[in-house]
């Protein structure tokens, strides 16, 4: 039995779908488009219902690239986490935590941090109990002493 490969999608790819979509082109024709059969355009209108998800937008409150930039800057030249945060109107806290959860002093990289954070911010997120075994079984016993 042959089985499909996965089908992947740039998001220039998923914009020119959606804008197909909103222009009221068939799934088919969309996936005649992509070279594709229509069948694989369907998961991505479907997950949000055939509506078109907002854009990505970041917080105003998160570190920006240039932020985390001056960070390493000033990592390098031996700052104290007092002066960069001094220097970025920010927390000492924040600095710190920044660092801390991504690779420490030795290994801060302000580009990785942010694709970091661009990827933890995804939402939903999982249940930790869907992908933490040990921490559903704990549970699960403690529940049947009760």
């Amino acid at each position: 039995m042959k089985y499909r490969t996965r089908t992947f999608y740039t998001d220039k790819q998923k914009s020119e779908m959606w804008d197909r979509w909103q222009r009221g082109e068939s799934m088919s024709s969309i996936g005649r488009h992509f070279n594709r059969a229509s069948s694989s355009i369907f998961p991505h209108l479907a997950r949000t219902g055939g509506i078109r998800p907002p854009d990505r937008t970041r917080s105003r409150w998160t570190l920006s690239l240039i932020e985390r930039e001056e960070i390493s800057c000033g990592l390098v030249a031996q700052q104290s986490f007092r002066s960069i945060a001094q220097s970025l109107n920010r927390s000492p806290t924040t600095i710190s935590r920044e660092v801390r959860r991504n690779g420490g002093r030795q290994a801060y990289r302000a580009t990785h941090s942010e694709q970091r954070a661009w990827d933890c911010a995804i939402r939903p997120k999982f249940c930790k109990l869907s992908f933490n075994d040990p921490l559903c079984q704990l549970i699960a016993r403690k529940l049947r002493r009760k």
